[in-house]
């Protein structure tokens, strides 16, 4: 009985109890909490829904809980029911309906931990899209990292997800990446504004074996053979370092798109004929503040020219436009103030505001010896993602990146995520599925199946961690889902391998040498298999490689 089928129990068991009291029973919520106590003397799992609705029914927590637990008491796989404190529910399960969890995930397997919780929901997730005029950095490695497995976890509880790179090939940056290519190929220093680096040598020397006349012809003429071809290639090698990284897109947007296709425009008519623009200065402005913005911002300016947000409602209506339900946005920490204009976009054009979520991503800093490691072979003043995964890998690099809240600045030690103990995150895990399938392997030599094991068997207090460590994983995965936070993923399978090299070291999985196969070697070789599925799973969801020999 996994948290979930607790919880159902619980709710069904109010149901009857209030009914059969006469009591309104549509106080009870859409959800019971079930959590695991602190202290495990007190119960495998507790309740504080007594507490919850007590007052809402005319009664005192702790009456309503004792109805609640003599009903529960005579429950199919409820070993004993009592009240706590002001009205908490202790519940212990029974040993076989505890051991259900273990039957449940190997009949599940990969699909353990996934639902229909968000079916036929369409999500455009947008992350990443970087500038093409370098390499990755650190900041944009981060939500590669992030976003491709809350990609993941969000296509585990049912979600449609287009995962889309937003290919900003139009304005100023643009202009001056071109003219920094067009530098060096003349061996010129770096334009003021421009960018340096190696990279920058390297692809004007790229675009001049491409084109060797690439030099010639009037300044804007050479600039724009510079621009495209260097654009593509940066590009190129900016999909390239995603792919080697595990990220692939469904969608490379092209900003130009919009503008070559009349889009813009289009839009931009859109809110001069609904009154959502308005005139002033020679500018037309977003009536922004009419929809939670702090100030009104500039569409079109004054000499004619788009701002930068004509392009970002462009882009939301086409995002809508194309079938999605939700638009999720994952953008750096200096974007704080697209939230509200993004939204106001949205409303401004029609949709509903509450279908475009923004999540900020906060700084990632590289240390070594408690030092910051500043400088990149390539790129010069930037750390790049080809960089990190040069350093520790690339299961470090995305381990590392997900496993923390993106709400909070990141520094990752070189020195911790190079290492090869326990002291590494990932190293630990990762270990916990190779020591799994060792046990596998070693149990094909022995003759030590699965076949009819009881479940019932499993009463050591170690074994019990495990088992209901193993069932709260679909509920971490649902909360993740719904509070976009795949670091909740990572941080389960670390606490999942420490659970299960607890009960490894406290309970023989095998018989040892000399000793027959009992029943309970296959009792804890399924506990075993069912611990390697879940910590699969879970690897898998924040895209990291789950070996079987370290």
């Amino acid at each position: 009985m996994t948290p979930a089928d607790l919880a159902a129990l619980i709710k069904d068991t109010a149901q009857r109890v209030l009914s059969a009291r006469e009591l309104d029973t549509s106080v009870l919520p859409e959800s019971v909490n079930v959590e695991r106590p602190r202290n495990p003397e007190h119960g495998d799992y507790a309740t504080n829904l007594a507490m919850q609705i007590a007052k809402k029914v005319g009664t005192n927590p702790r009456e309503l809980a004792g109805w609640l637990t003599a009903a529960l008491a005579e429950a199919e796989g409820i070993d004993e029911a009592s009240v706590a404190g002001p009205g908490f529910i202790n519940i212990r399960l029974a040993a076989a309906a505890q051991g259900d969890i273990v039957a449940k995930i190997l009949a599940a397997g990969e699909n353990f931990g996934h639902s229909d919780k968000n079916a036929g929901m369409k999500i455009n997730l947008e992350f990443v899209s970087a500038n093409p005029t370098g390499p990755i950095h650190l900041g944009g490695t981060r939500w590669a990292a992030v976003g491709d497995s809350l990609g993941r976890v969000l296509e585990a509880t049912g979600a449609e997800i287009t995962r889309e790179y937003y290919f900003n090939d139009h304005g100023g940056q643009i202009d001056r990446f071109a003219r920094s290519l067009v530098a060096a190929a003349k061996n010129e220093p770096t334009p003021e504004d421009g960018y340096g680096g190696d990279y920058v040598r390297e692809i004007a020397q790229g675009v001049l074996e491409k084109a060797p006349d690439a030099l010639e012809g009037t300044d804007a003429e050479v600039q724009e053979t510079f621009r495209a071809h260097g654009v593509e290639m940066m590009f190129d090698h900016i999909k390239s370092s995603l792919h080697e990284f595990g990220v692939d897109f469904d969608v490379y947007f092209h900003e130009n798109s919009l503008f070559e296709s009349g889009a813009v425009d289009r839009a931009v008519e859109k809110l001069k004929d609904n009154g959502s623009l308005y005139e002033s200065d020679g500018a037309w402005w977003l009536r922004s503040t009419d929809y939670g913005d702090d100030k009104d911002r500039v569409v079109i300016k004054s000499d004619g020219e788009a701002a930068y947000i004509a392009g970002d409602i462009a882009y939301a209506a086409d995002k809508f436009e194309r079938g999605h339900d939700l638009a999720i946005y994952m953008l750096g920490a200096d974007h704080h103030g697209y939230v509200s204009r993004l939204k106001a976009a949205a409303a401004a054009l029609g949709f509903d505001s509450n279908r475009i979520e923004v999540l900020i991503g906060q700084l990632v800093n590289l240390v070594r010896d408690g030092e910051a490691v500043r400088m990149s072979k390539r790129a010069g003043t930037v750390i790049t993602l080809d960089d990190l995964v040069e350093a520790i890998g690339i299961d470090g690099a995305r381990y590392s990146l997900v496993r923390s809240s993106v709400d909070s600045s990141l520094d990752i030690d070189l020195g911790l995520w190079q290492s090869q103990s326990s002291d590494n995150p990932v190293y630990y895990v990762q270990y916990g599925h190779a020591r799994l399938c060792s046990i596998e392997r070693k149990a094909a030599e022995c003759g030590v199946g699965i076949e009819g094991a009881d479940y019932s068997l499993l009463t050591h207090e170690r074994e019990g961690d495990l088992i209901r460590t193993l069932g709260e994983f679909p509920g971490v995965v649902a909360t993740a889902a719904d509070l976009r936070e795949p670091h909740r993923i990572a941080r389960y399978a670390e606490e999942l391998a420490g659970v299960f090299h607890r009960f490894y070291d406290n309970c023989q999985i095998l018989p040892k040498a000399g000793e027959d196969a009992a029943a309970i070697h296959s009792a804890r070789l399924a506990l075993a298999r069912a611990s390697r599925q879940v910590l699969f799973n879970a690897l898998t969801m924040v895209g990291v490689s789950a070996p079987e020999r370290m």
